[in-house]
C-alpha cells in the first residue's frame, strides 16, 4: 500500500539533498567575481532550510513518526535517539552557519575557514541523517505501522507543501525567496551558476 507521508518525506529529503549539493558546489567555487550574489543566495538557501525542513519536516518526524516506529519496533530506539539528537543539532547549526557566513561576508577571509569547517560538518551529518532515516526508520515504519497511524501521518505531512519538491506552488509569502534561489543557485536546485 502507498503511504502519502512516506512519499512526502522522501520528496522532501530529495529536495533538501539537492539544496545541500547546490550549496556545496557554490561553497567549493567560492564568491569568484560576484560575492554579492554568492552570499545572498547562500543566505537564502540557509533561510529556506531553517524555514522548511527545520520547522515543518523535523518536528513531524520527531513528534509523530518516530514515537510510533519506536513503539512498534523497540529495537529502533537507538537509531531514533540519534535522529532526534541530529534534529536538535541541525536546528541550532543552521542558524550558527548563517552567522558564520555573515562573518565571512562582513569580516573577510579571516572568517572563511571556520565557516567551511562547520558547513562541511553540517552537510555531511545532514546527508547521513537522511540516509539513516531512509534505510532504517522508513522501511520499519512501512512494515509495522497501522492504517490508523498512516491516516494521521498522511494528514499531517500533506500540510507541508514544500515548493522545492516541484509539486507545490510557493506560498505567496515565500515566492520571492524561491525565485531568488531558483534563479541564482546552481543545479540541481537552480538555474543559475551560483
Amino acid at each position: 500500500m502507498r503511504h502519502r507521508s512516506l512519499e512526502i518525506i522522501r520528496d522532501e529529503h530529495s529536495s533538501l539533498a539537492a539544496m545541500l549539493q547546490s550549496m556545496r558546489m557554490m561553497v567549493d567555487r567560492g564568491p569568484q567575481d560576484n560575492p554579492k550574489n554568492f552570499f545572498d543566495v547562500l543566505r537564502a538557501m540557509l533561510f529556506y532550510i531553517d524555514e522548511f525542513p527545520e520547522r515543518l519536516h523535523h518536528p513531524k518526524e520527531t513528534e509523530l513518526l518516530f514515537p510510533r516506529v519506536k513503539k512498534a519496533s523497540p529495537h529502533t530506539a537507538d537509531a531514533i535517539a540519534r535522529l532526534d539528537r541530529d534534529h536538535q543539532y541541525t536546528e541550532i547549526a543552521v542558524r550558527d552557519i548563517q552567522h558564520l557566513l555573515l562573518g565571512w561576508e562582513l569580516m573577510g577571509e579571516s572568517r572563511k575557514q571556520v565557516f567551511l569547517h562547520e558547513f562541511t560538518k553540517y552537510v555531511s551529518q545532514y546527508l547521513e541523517h537522511m540516509r539513516l532515516e531512509e534505510s532504517v526508520i522508513l522501511p520499519e515504519a512501512e512494515r509495522t505501522l497501522t492504517e490508523a497511524d498512516w491516516k494521521e501521518l498522511d494528514a499531517e505531512f500533506e500540510k507541508n507543501c514544500d515548493p522545492l519538491t516541484g509539486k507545490y506552488k510557493p506560498d505567496p509569502v515565500y515566492e520571492q525567496l524561491f525565485t531568488r534561489i531558483v534563479m541564482n543557485a546552481p543545479a540541481p536546485i537552480g538555474l543559475g551558476g551560483g
